[in-house]
């Protein structure tokens, strides 16, 4: 080999930022194991990040809208919401418009299902407020739009890990930290320059559940998304968009705490992994390549960064996008609505009883084994009749990078394999965009364990298989 290509894109592109830190006393308690209800205060602001993509030659028609949003999770509902109003302030089709959640798990639940818990009087005024701040943002950021440079690269982080740990002892699985598990450590870098080779942005595409705070937690917090942003931004002064990968059976090593010092330790692990990818990046428009021996103390082989060919260089331009649907059949054993409610019931009724007792261990319990039935319920009522779940997954080619715009939670595999069918393309993989249904894509193989992700699982065993599949298909035909 005596080159090397760098994944690019040439377009037109733009950034905005907004602030949509939720007010302090509204709704917290986002885990079973959580004895609060309100948060008390704020760790670091949850953000707001837009990036408006197009081709280079002027065709708004053809635009792309990213909404990085610092939420765990948004209802259907909602993000409908902040889609259509985007569309109706930049005149953008909402097809064209995607949501994608960081899931951070101390942002607290945004739902209005949580509407009559303490603090959620406050969730449907944020909630609406948050639609605006998506429409103001979205023209701002589409009033930005400039000829750009993206360059891609690929760096190293062991801050995730693999979570599910079967605990010999009581012969059970647990999520935590496995520390023999697999764990994708791929950090995807997007720079974005103008032709000065100033930087107007960064996307950081990451894999790693952001559960670094967890139930003692009582502060709103960006998790480790923050800080990670704050190292790239003080390096870049420019905004900076995370995306959250495929991380179903990821997590941080150092999690499930209460101290928002470690959820900082991660995120500037993170940055910094970030940062040194950034300075490998080339110069936009160039290969690496050997140009041929040198002859001093040793004969030298030297390298250089030349300019493309035109043909390559018109490749950067490349510029295709479409949806894809894939029928994911529904677990045969799933639960009915009636069987859920009737075990919420005997939750609630247990968590009465400790509480009679004072028993707060007990109490704990039983209320986190009320969440998953309410949770269950919540699952259970926005699915779709009938017998298969219509999977849609955006992909788009934007010179020799993918992206893939996908709901829900999907395990680490995923985009492994996708990356791996695609060598020398930019994969950017981005989960919990646009919905957060059908919830966890497990492996097959990851059935009938017990594995938390799988009980909750909603599609039967092969649908992840079944949905890598037919996306290597659709990207290898782009």
């Amino acid at each position: 080999m005596d080159r090397i290509e760098t994944p690019q894109t040439r377009c037109r592109a733009g950034f905005a930022r907004a602030d949509i830190t939720p007010p302090v006393g509204i709704y917290h308690r986002l885990w079973g194991a959580a004895l609060h209800e309100r948060s008390t205060g704020v760790h670091r602001p949850l953000l707001a990040t837009a990036m408006w993509m197009e081709p280079a030659k002027d065709r708004t028609g053809d635009a792309q809208l990213i909404l990085g949003l610092d939420q765990c999770l948004l209802d259907a509902g909602d993000v409908a919401a902040i889609r259509s109003r985007v569309s109706q302030v930049v005149a953008l089709p909402p097809s064209q418009v995607h949501v994608s959640c960081s899931h951070t798990h101390a942002s607290g639940w945004m739902s209005r299902s949580r509407a009559a818990y303490p603090g959620g009087e406050l969730i449907e005024t944020y909630l609406k407020q948050l639609v605006r701040t998506c429409a103001d943002l979205a023209r701002r950021a589409a009033e930005s739009i400039q000829p750009a440079d993206i360059i891609y690269g690929t760096g190293r982080c062991a801050l995730a890990a693999h979570r599910d740990l079967f605990d010999v002892e009581r012969q059970q699985y647990v999520c935590g930290f496995n520390p023999t598990g697999p764990a994708d450590d791929t950090v995807l870098v997007a720079r974005v320059t103008t032709g000065d080779g100033t930087i107007v942005g960064t996307v950081i595409n990451y894999a790693c559940h952001p559960t670094t705070l967890a139930w003692e937690n009582t502060l709103l917090s960006p998790d480790y998304v923050g800080a990670m942003r704050d190292v790239v931004e003080q390096h870049t002064s420019a905004p900076c968009v995370f995306l959250q990968g495929a991380s179903g059976d990821l997590g941080p090593r150092d999690g499930f705490v209460a101290d928002p010092a470690v959820a900082d330790r991660n995120g500037r692990q993170l940055g910094f992994a970030v940062l040194s990818c950034l300075e490998s990046l080339p110069p936009p428009d160039t290969r690496f390549e050997y140009t041929g021996p040198i002859v001093s103390g040793a004969t030298l082989g030297i390298w250089r960064h030349r300019p493309l060919d035109a043909k390559s260089a018109a490749r950067r331009s490349a510029w295709e996008w479409r949806t894809l649907t894939v029928d994911l059949p529904f677990r045969p054993d799933l639960p009915t609505i009636e069987a859920t409610r009737a075990e919420l019931a005997r939750w609630e009724a247990d968590r009465e009883s400790a509480r009679i007792a004072n028993d707060l261990e007990r109490m704990r319990d039983c209320h986190a084994h009320a969440e998953r039935a309410n949770r269950q319920l919540a699952r259970l009522a926005e699915l779709p009749a009938g017998g298969t779940y219509p999977y849609a997954v955006v992909l788009g080619r934007t010179g020799t990078a993918f992206w893939v715009l996908a709901s829900g939670e999907l395990y680490q595999v995923f985009q492994t394999t996708l990356r791996a069918k695609f060598p020398g393309t930019a994969v950017m993989i981005a989960t919990l965009t646009n919905d957060w249904q059908p919830g966890y894509l497990p492996t097959a193989e990851s059935y009938g364990h017990g594995i938390y992700q799988e009980t909750i699982a909603v599609v039967a065993p092969g649908s992840l298989e079944l949905l890598i599949e037919s996306v290597s298909r659709q990207l290898g035909e782009m």
